[in-house]
């Protein structure tokens, strides 16, 4: 059974999740907006739970430009969907965070699958 949670509670666990994030890596985090959205865009798929949507600061070159921010996706209903529990919700988001955030730092599905984030 999928878990009921309000647009406002969920958004509160997505907060959590990256207050989580430690502080010296949260510092390196540069021009970055994390968005949460019902579903994930047409064309991916339905079970899609996140997508970082920028350059990874291991692709970046040159000076910081006024770039428009990468965005993380955090798409809900796939999300509250795949978990029976708020405790599992919590856990999965937190995974999905992190996962996503990983990626602005350039570490590739592979590597996150290896520590247990994919």
């Amino acid at each position: 059974m999928p878990v009921e949670l309000s647009p406002e509670d969920f958004d509160a666990l997505v907060d959590r999740a990256l207050d989580g994030i430690p502080d010296e890596l949260a510092s390196l985090v540069r021009n970055v907006v994390v968005l949460v959205e019902a579903e994930p865009p047409d064309g991916e798929p339905r079970d899609l739970l996140g997508l970082y949507d920028g350059v990874a600061l291991t692709e970046r070159w040159g000076g910081p430009m006024m770039d428009l921010p990468d965005r993380i996706f955090v798409f809900r209903n796939p999300l509250l969907d795949m978990c029976a529990s708020v405790e599992e919700l919590e856990d999965e988001v937190r995974i999905t965070v992190v996962h996503e955030v990983a990626h602005h730092f350039g570490i590739d599905d592979d590597r996150l699958h290896d520590l247990g984030y994919a």
